[in-house]
């Protein structure tokens, strides 16, 4: 790459950083790097992903010092098959509020009914189980012991994955 075309594209590298919520991108080494990875799998598979296909990805540490790495890709051909109805349940046990505040609080450390009674706007006890009752049978969560709660390790990135994409 000739010189003045390696700092044009650090200028734009820099002005795009500078103009974007930092919250809202990560830091990548080129605009699709993970597309252009997802391709070259895709272009590996052959006829069977000639319809393409989604990946999503994550490296995370939470709060509790617990730390994620997890990935997972489907075919296109596949995802547009399945009944959709299956992940019904799934995606009700997540459209109540309580129920994303009691798995954000989870994910932060909070893990026993009693920690999470002592939250304001959460509900009384009997709520509060009905609620991880309902994310336990969807599993977004299971007991660890001792009434202990956990987010399942193959559903948080799979849960901040859902949360980003419901964002507006």
């Amino acid at each position: 790459m000739e010189l003045e075309e390696r700092v044009a594209e650090l200028e734009r590298r820099m002005a795009a950083l500078e103009s974007a919520d930092r919250t809202e991108h990560a830091p990548t080494e080129g605009d699709f790097w993970a597309l252009e990875g997802l391709k070259a799998q895709l272009a590996e598979v052959g006829e069977a992903a000639a319809d393409g296909g989604v990946l999503f990805t994550g490296a995370l540490s939470l709060p509790t010092g617990e730390r994620y790495e997890w990935q997972f890709g489907a075919l296109t051909e596949d995802l547009l098959e399945r009944d959709w109805s299956e992940v019904a349940d799934s995606f009700a046990a997540l459209g109540h509020p309580v129920r994303l505040r009691l798995l954000r609080e989870i994910l932060g450390g909070r893990r026993t009914a009693a920690e999470l009674a002592e939250l304001e706007e959460i509900g009384t006890t009997g709520q509060i189980y009905h609620h991880l009752r309902q994310l336990t049978a969807a599993g977004w969560l299971h007991t660890a012991g001792r009434g202990r709660h956990e987010v399942p390790g193959a559903r948080v990135v799979p849960l901040l994955v859902v949360l980003t994409a419901a964002r507006p």
